[in-house]
């Protein structure tokens, strides 16, 4: 199987979070959650200064652009191309160029990875995040995204809620 690569996807200026929101929408129609691995809006925080007052908020990095954690194919390829707002990958012609690794590190997507000591049926207390203080049971592991998915109880009800691995400790 070919390995997964970061590539990025021109959008209409403004229309960055809908495309994800379509892309992800597709990913789940289409069931290709083993091949279209991650879609990111990059944000940055910064201090902006209106009438004297700083305030912190959150931009995207690159304006017009989403990036995709993928194995590129024909079908993933169609998918993301035919996607609303979407007006084409980045690279000469119609053949998307993956980013590397050196030009990933400063987003902070890299190849470092997270030794985990916790797996499917532990129980992990949430230590970072809205829902600190938290203790739930693995349910799923996403040795690519480094995230987890636990159920917690909201409301009388079980409710599954993704995390990173960061912001988890086993029990």
């Amino acid at each position: 199987m070919a390995e997964a690569k970061w590539y990025v996807v021109h959008t209409y200026s403004g229309y960055e979070n809908k495309v994800k929101a379509n892309i992800d929408k597709a990913i789940e129609n289409r069931h290709l959650e083993d091949e279209i691995l991650e879609v990111r809006v990059p944000m940055q925080d910064v201090v902006e200064m209106k009438n004297g007052v700083a305030k912190q908020v959150s931009k995207k990095m690159f304006p017009g652009y989403v990036l995709l954690h993928m194995i590129m194919n024909d079908d993933t390829w169609y998918v993301v191309r035919n996607t609303r707002g979407v007006t084409g990958f980045v690279g000469p012609g119609s053949k998307p160029v993956p980013l590397t690794e050196e030009e990933m590190r400063p987003l902070g997507v890299g190849g470092e990875t997270v030794n985990i000591d916790f797996a499917e049926g532990d129980t992990v207390s949430v230590i970072a995040g809205a829902w600190k203080d938290t203790v739930g049971v693995v349910q799923t592991l996403n040795m690519n995204k480094q995230s987890l998915t636990i159920m917690v109880e909201l409301f009388g009800r079980e409710t599954p809620v993704e995390l990173g691995f960061s912001e988890v400790r086993k029990m």
